[in-house]
């Protein structure tokens, strides 16, 4: 069984390449236009997988600008109609289908406020495409799998888009051009192992920190949403704190360690949780000898993340199938969710 799930997650590299070909033009421009108008700060809007997205971006935004950037809590202003002052910043939806009307009166709003509004959508004609100063799609195409995959990476993609042509830094810029090549390579690693483990596993926590953290979040909502499984997202310095309770033998964790400064903690973390009786799946790079998943890397650091959900998403839908469900159709669940 060919699932649409794995026909569109199978389509990430190509759709990372024909961003950078299609759009790569319009980001370099708002990059320049960033430069120009210098935003003190970013504003996230978005809701589900896209949010996640949006927290690899504030991470970066404040890694490598300083800005201080936050996600937006929508009923701030679709409810309470908060008299949020915006003005000289810039504010970052991200959205598949641009159609929820939480996501697209933040941006009308903050338009109006004289934020610096960007779309990145994937239906550049939707209402939210059509809110935006700066419509960017993300060239994904059509998803029909309830589970986003294409389109999170995509949307990851362009994020890390936004900020190289923000700081015009060469290096990430270069990254990025060879990230569809490195992308291929990571959705052929092979994670079987953690499907035999976790076939009959009723809870996981997964685990990152730093740049991993939003992936993890995403981790565990592909393990809620398309195999049914109680999944927590959780920084490895939080763990140490309530959820710790939780762990007990035989407990699964998934513990994101690519490179960089977070991965020391991350590996020790797992011996850790092992020692405790925790059945722990480490993903780690092909140099950590204690790895039981492998991260293939990206050509810079800060794209690990993406080459690391991407070796994630064949896992999960060959997992999902294993647990003997649907993955393009989540019970209770719709494509588009209309919320306000």
């Amino acid at each position: 069984m060919t699932t649409c799930m794995w026909k569109e997650m199978r389509e990430g590299p190509a759709v990372v390449a024909r961003q950078a070909d299609k759009q790569n033009a319009h980001f370099k421009a708002l990059g320049q236009r960033l430069r120009e108008t210098d935003p003190h700060a970013m504003i996230t809007v978005a809701r589900g997988s896209s949010d996640h997205a949006c927290a690899y971006l504030s991470y970066l935004t404040m890694l490598r600008l300083g800005r201080m950037a936050v996600s937006l809590p929508m009923s701030l202003v679709t409810l309470y109609d908060a008299p949020l002052d915006v003005a000289g910043t810039i504010a970052v939806a991200i959205s598949q289908s641009g159609r929820s009307p939480d996501v697209v009166e933040p941006i009308k709003r903050f338009r109006t406020g004289h934020a610096e509004t960007v779309a990145l959508v994937n239906d550049a004609t939707s209402p939210l495409g059509e809110a935006a100063e700066w419509t960017l799609p993300l060239e994904a195409g059509p998803e029909y799998a309830v589970a986003a995959t294409k389109s999170y990476i995509a949307s990851l993609a362009a994020s890390a888009r936004i900020i190289a042509h923000w700081t015009n830094d060469t290096a990430l810029l270069d990254g990025l051009a060879a990230l569809p090549d490195t992308l291929a390579q990571a959705q052929e690693t092979d994670w079987s192992a953690a499907v035999e483990i976790l076939r009959d596993a009723e809870r996981i926590m997964v685990i990152g920190r730093g740049l991993t953290l939003p992936i993890a979040m995403e981790a565990a909502l592909k393990c809620k949403e398309t195999a049914a499984i109680q999944a927590e997202a959780f920084s490895g310095a939080e763990i140490k704190h309530g959820p710790m309770a939780l762990v007990d033998k035989g407990y699964p964790l998934l513990i994101f360690a690519p490179r960089g400064p977070a991965q020391g903690g991350q590996i020790k973390l797992a011996e850790e949780m092992r020692n405790r009786g925790a059945r722990v799946l480490l993903a780690a790079p092909a140099d950590i000898t204690s790895r039981d998943l492998l991260l293939p890397p990206a050509p810079v650091a800060e794209l690990d993340p993406i080459t690391a959900i991407a070796a994630f998403y064949p896992m999960v839908e060959a997992l999902s199938r294993a647990r003997e469900l649907d993955p393009d159709q989540p019970r209770h669940l719709n494509k588009v969710t209309l919320t306000h």
